[in-house]
């Protein structure tokens, strides 16, 4: 996946909304909640939320930390978008828009 496929797959989502913070920083909402932040002029990854069971094994990945200041939500940061297959990029950022929603 790449930065399009990632803004394409959340705003497929129904209600979602997309804002711009911090020059390049595009933040997907539902319901005003965040569930996945990207940056739009890098190959840098996006943040999302993970159930919390899955928080420990999704950081102890190799390109894959706790997110900045989101980690205590169970958020995680993927580096860069080569350490998740499309297949995985599909189900996280689903399942954090789940999440959040709920």
């Amino acid at each position: 996946m790449n930065f399009k496929d990632i803004r394409n797959l959340c705003l497929s989502f129904p209600g979602v909304t997309e804002e711009v913070k911090w020059r390049q920083d595009r933040w997907f909402s539902v319901d005003n909640e965040p569930f996945c932040i990207t940056d739009s002029e890098t190959e840098g990854g996006a943040s999302f939320k993970v159930l919390e069971e899955e928080f420990d094994e999704m950081v102890s990945r190799e390109g894959i930390i706790p997110a900045p200041y989101l980690d205590r939500e169970h958020w995680v940061l993927v580096l860069e978008y080569i350490w998740l297959s499309d297949a995985e990029w599909a189900h996280y950022i689903r399942q954090s828009y789940e999440l959040v929603k709920a």
